[in-house]
């Protein structure tokens, strides 16, 4: 696939979120689009799966640590093909009763979920037991857990990144979905957590920063982390809340947005252009 097959799937994916989330009239929208380009890159070109067996022992495992931007991590599940042809059925059933499509993701309801994820903070430690037992027992897989920035926040998130370290994962890959807003606003002002890349320096894990939209700059980025031997990686990623939809682009508001019915044929049409 090439730049321009990638960014025919995140719009695809991104016109799916917008879908599933209006319907459901519930839902993390902006949250969701900021790390769409990041999975697409993960699922299309980075990570070893397998629609077909999603519990292949040696495949690679991704930990949506932010777990309440599900419905991208639904979008890409679904497209990648892990429900087969009947799987867009899937989209208008986001948190309706019995729906696999739960408002976080559950991994007894889902193929391809590797961990059920939405108490934010714990993700990364999960991420963290998953590349060990790689260690142990001499599996090649690789982990990535994403990150929100405002999760960053949480106290658990600098324990595993110490314990990241002192084992020495160089199989794990934390990626930072920095958007730079939270639900209550601009994440500097809750409770600031910059500098991000030196806070993980001084924890001895190697530190690459992109724009996390920016196709080249992420392929770049997880080609370089399998270079590094004997510590964990995380990948600064900046990104734009709300990406893909104009009007809500960079605003808190798109934390839990719901659109209108005049808003939601508007990012429709917004979508088809790109």
């Amino acid at each position: 696939m090439e730049i321009k097959d990638f960014e025919k799937k995140a719009k695809i994916l991104r016109k799916d979120i917008n879908e599933m989330i209006y319907i459901a009239k519930s839902g993390h929208l902006g949250g969701s689009l900021s790390i769409i380009d990041i999975l697409t890159i993960l699922y299309w070109k980075e990570m070893n799966v397998n629609t077909e067996n999603s519990k292949m022992e040696n495949r690679d495992r991704l930990v949506l640590s932010k777990g309440h931007g599900a419905p991208a991590l639904y979008a890409v599940l679904i497209e990648k093909g892990f429900f087969g042809d009947e799987g867009k059925a899937l989209i208008p059933t986001l948190r309706k009763w019995q729906s696999p499509l739960q408002g976080h993701p559950d991994m007894k309801k889902m193929d391809g979920i590797d961990m059920s994820t939405g108490s934010l903070g714990q993700g990364l430690s999960a991420a963290n037991g998953m590349a060990l037992s790689a260690k142990i027992y001499n599996n090649n897989y690789r982990v990535y857990a994403i990150l929100g920035d405002g999760e960053l926040q949480e106290g658990q998130i600098w324990e595993a990144v110490m314990t990241a370290a002192h084992y020495k994962l160089d199989n794990l890959v934390a990626i930072v979905d920095y958007n730079k807003l939270q639900i209550d606003g601009k994440v500097s002002e809750v409770m600031d957590i910059a500098p991000i890349g030196d806070k993980f320096k001084a924890f001895k894990w190697n530190v690459i920063e992109i724009d996390g939209h920016n196709y080249k700059e992420i392929i770049e980025a997880l080609d370089s982390a399998k270079t590094i031997k004997g510590q964990p990686t995380v990948i600064i990623a900046n990104t734009v809340k709300g990406k893909g939809i104009s009007f809500i682009e960079g605003t808190a508001e798109s934390h839990g947005a719901v659109l209108s019915a005049e808003d939601y044929e508007k990012a429709k049409k917004e979508l088809d252009e790109i």
